[in-house]
């Protein structure tokens, strides 16, 4: 079991990926480096080979398959994940460390957004994309972390262990951040800077379509993190439109003895059993979220418990037993 693991996640990341871990070998001595190569197409897994990282492959493309198969593989007291493009400082990193150690926080994020970020990155609609990202899920989620798409964070072993990743892509910072939210892990804010990727090197990260993705993740996890909220608001919804169609219907009924609009009141009815059905839909499901949270503190038990048997394994091995 390391004691410190620095995760990369890369593609086609040759020209920087040499910085990153020498920058984070000086900062970090003590640390296991792991780069795993998604099919680049450059050098990047030798360079890193080279350096002295272990390169290991994940196949299926997307950000979110690597960092599935780095969380199942690896076994670690303390993670740093990074990106391999050289825009996040190693000199963090320390800082990082010590709030899981220290303070014990399951999820350390590295806030660009609140230093030079905004200046730094030059992408249309990229800053304004990540301001809505981080108010939506703030908003919905009633939390308070600075900078949702990071991808410079720290994580203890239970989180990692406990943390069942859908994403496939770059949804996985969303991911991460609302799954430490919705299971009440404790989070940190470190302030950071943030640097331009160096000439030649291109993000493959694309506004558009990766940002419509992210707010899809953010729609699905609510639904599946507050049922009872959204399904509340659909039924609201529908029986907010079933009222206002319905009531000149009524008033017209009141005054005359007659319904002249059939097909009207017909679909009134069905908006307001569909308002119904989601308004229980909600109930039932928010219900079973519930048992999903009292199973998932168990099973941090058992986390804790693993964890526990491989420190004492750990110890074996390196003669600190206490006799």
């Amino acid at each position: 079991m390391d004691k410190i693991a620095i995760l990369i996640p890369c593609y086609n990341e040759s020209q920087t990926i040499a910085k990153v871990i020498s920058d984070f070998k000086r900062e970090l001595p003590m640390a296991t480096i792991y780069v795993y190569d998604n099919n680049s197409t450059d050098q990047t897994g030798e360079i890193a080979k080279s350096c002295g990282a272990i390169v290991r492959k994940e196949l299926q493309q997307g950000k979110g398959n690597v960092v599935r198969k780095m969380f199942r593989e690896i076994n670690a007291e303390c993670y740093i994940l990074v990106d391999g493009d050289d825009t996040y400082p190693a000199e963090y990193a320390a800082q990082m460390v010590r709030q899981v150690f220290e303070d014990k926080t399951d999820m350390v994020v590295g806030d660009r957004l609140s230093s030079t970020y905004y200046s730094e990155n030059k992408r249309p609609f990229h800053n304004w994309g990540n301001s809505i990202v981080k108010k939506s899920i703030n908003w919905l989620f009633k939390s308070d972390i600075k900078d949702i798409m990071t991808g410079y964070r720290a994580f203890s072993y239970q989180f990692v262990k406990s943390f069942p990743i859908l994403s496939k892509g770059f949804e996985i910072e969303t991911e991460m951040s609302i799954h430490a939210i919705d299971k009440n892990m404790q989070v940190s804010n470190i302030i950071i800077d943030y640097r331009d990727r160096p000439m030649g090197s291109e993000s493959k990260l694309n506004t558009v379509s990766d940002g419509c993705k992210v707010l899809k993740t953010i729609g699905q996890l609510f639904a599946v993190y507050k049922p009872f909220m959204f399904y509340g608001i659909i039924a609201a919804v529908l029986l907010i439109l079933c009222t206002l169609f319905f009531i000149p219907v009524l008033v017209h009924y009141i005054r005359t003895g007659l319904v002249l609009n059939f097909p009207t009141l017909i679909v009134c009815g069905f908006t307001a059993i569909a308002a119904l059905l989601s308004f229980f839909s909600g109930v039932i499901l928010e219900t079973i979220n519930k048992k999903n949270k009292q199973d998932f503190e168990m099973r941090l038990v058992q986390i804790q418990e693993q964890y526990s048997v491989l420190m004492g394994g750990k110890h074996e091995q390196t003669g600190d037993t206490a006799d």
